[in-house]
């Protein structure tokens, strides 16, 4: 697959993958920042992305961040829609800080990973009763 990408700085890096084999791309600081103790701060990547009809781009965290770095990615997943590509659509990762410490973001440091998932539309088949058998909640598959 092919994504069209924008650099608002050209001298920023393109993202890259890992390893042959990762799931995700790379995606890095474009400036330097810090972020306070339980804090949130979005954090640029200088870039513009856009993702085909029928897909989005997925920002998850990289499972080294909130480890070595005590940053989360603070949404969880943050969702890029395909329509999120005009020339101010900068790709901003949301990260939050867990520590009781000031962390110094450095340009160029890798902080979350994208991945290009299918997002198929839903039509909705409404029904008067569920059909399926009840399983007991959160919780249940461990009993």
């Amino acid at each position: 697959m092919k994504l069209r990408i924008t650099r608002l700085d050209p001298t920023l890096e393109l993202p890259a993958y890992g390893t042959d084999g990762a799931a995700g791309f790379d995606l890095a600081a474009a400036v330097a920042l810090e972020v306070p103790p339980h804090e949130i701060r979005l954090v640029p990547t200088g870039l513009v992305i856009e993702v085909p009809p029928g897909h989005f781009l997925a920002i998850v965290a990289r499972s080294s961040t909130p480890l070595k770095r005590g940053l989360m990615v603070a949404n969880g997943v943050g969702v890029i829609d395909a329509d999120y590509c005009g020339p101010a659509d900068e790709i901003k990762v949301q990260v939050l800080n867990i520590t009781d410490q000031p962390v110094a973001i450095a340009r160029g440091d890798r902080l979350a990973q994208g991945l290009v998932l299918a997002a198929p539309r839903i039509e909705w088949d409404e029904s008067a009763a569920a059909t399926g058998a009840s399983r007991g909640g959160f919780g249940s598959t461990g009993r």
